[in-house]
């Protein structure tokens, strides 16, 4: 049986799993604007949108929305089981292949490979004839964790809040639903007294009008 105070807590309860979705996506923006990534920046933008639509359906109580941001948060899992693969090189994927980051518009990396905790970056003179004038050649060392695990830690992140949001998201709409149903059932009982309601105080003005 469907109360108001369930609603209420498990609300707040997926309302907060949204931001705290909303806080680590946005974080994860920040770091792929600054790497010049724009497969994941475009991704991360459709999810951002994604998010505020689901919290939208949790606050207007609209099961729709909600669904479809448990759909979606199918799809960012696949994304982020991508990203993990990417970067730790699964089959023949390479985290230096440019066309798949950056759309081979540029040869920009992760943010994190120049500045993950404990890099040294060192400019390489002369650089190479075959690197771009307005790329710097540069040489990294020291790195207490390698760029691309930083980037396999947030998509793992990532994937454990998705999941958590999908189950969570399941139950808001199994909630909503309920209280559709007995809001419906509820009304019905309603509609036939208000319709008696009508019905009698008419025949009562009816036999007001007959007998003046």
């Amino acid at each position: 049986m469907f109360s108001a105070s369930c609603w209420w807590v498990n609300s707040r309860v997926f309302n907060c799993l949204l931001f705290l979705l909303q806080i680590s996506i946005l974080e994860r923006q920040i770091f792929d604007f600054l790497g010049y990534q724009w497969a994941p920046i475009l991704t991360n933008f459709i999810h951002i949108i994604t998010v505020i639509l689901g919290l939208f359906g949790t606050v207007q109580f609209r099961p729709r929305y909600v669904t479809g941001y448990a759909v979606w948060l199918v799809l960012w899992v696949t994304w982020n089981v991508f990203i993990i693969c990417f970067y730790l090189e699964v089959g023949d994927l390479s985290k230096d292949t440019d066309l798949i980051m950056t759309f081979n518009i540029s040869m920009h990396r992760s943010w994190w490979m120049e500045n993950g905790p404990g890099c040294r970056v060192t400019p390489v003179t002369p650089p190479p004839s075959w690197a771009p004038e307005d790329h710097r050649y540069i040489s990294i060392a020291g790195c207490v964790l390698e760029y691309q695990y930083v980037e396999v830690a947030h998509s793992s992140l990532q994937i454990i809040l998705a999941l958590a949001g999908f189950i969570y998201a399941c139950y808001v709409v199994k909630l909503i639903s309920e209280e559709e149903d007995s809001c419906k059932y509820a009304l019905r009982p309603d509609y036939y007294l208000q319709f008696l309601y009508g019905f009698a105080a008419l025949f009562c003005l009816c036999t007001v009008f007959n007998g003046v």
